[in-house]
């Protein structure tokens, strides 16, 4: 279903005017199984990360990857100022976990708290930020080209089926 959505915008003679204006690569544009599952990847493990301007680092990757630019981007809203400070919790708890530490800070919601007790929480944080990444990205991976692949069989089916009945 998302798919015929991306397929319709996609055929856009305004969206070609712009590409064709500006020189922007087919694939940051593109919507097909490898641009989208890359994009919602990246976007997801970029997410996660506790660091400012992942908008900027979204934007950097695009030449490496070769993504699709508007969902990665959106994709990288997924930690916003109401999810970032469960996240990061969680992440804290996570990596304090994974390195065998005692969690038993008292957290006060002050500036100078932060920066006394930044060597005790940056580690941690971000063993399991990584942790977090790696195993959401690989899974919405995955996930996206399985629902696509699906989608398409599914899609192809419903042809033959309609093809059958005339």
């Amino acid at each position: 279903m998302v798919r015929k959505v991306f397929k319709k915008t996609s055929k856009s003679s305004k969206l070609d005017a712009l590409i064709e204006k500006y020189h922007i690569p087919k694939e940051f544009l593109s919507i097909n199984r490898k641009t989208v599952s890359k994009a919602v990847a990246i976007g997801a493990f970029v997410a996660v990360i506790p660091m400012p301007m992942q908008m900027l680092l979204i934007v950097f990757l695009l030449p490496i990857f070769r993504f699709n630019a508007p969902i990665g981007l959106f994709m990288v809203w997924l930690s916003n100022p109401l999810t970032m400070p469960f996240m990061y919790y969680i992440e804290y708890i996570t990596g304090n976990l994974l390195l065998m530490r005692n969690s038993s800070l008292d957290v006060e919601m002050s500036i100078e708290w932060f920066q006394q007790n930044m060597g005790n929480i940056i580690i941690p944080l971000y063993v399991g930020t990584f942790f977090y990444a790696i195993l959401l990205s690989t899974f919405l991976y995955f996930l996206i080209n399985y629902l696509w692949v699906k989608s398409v069989h599914k899609e192809k089916k419903q042809k033959r089926s309609h093809k059958k009945k005339e």
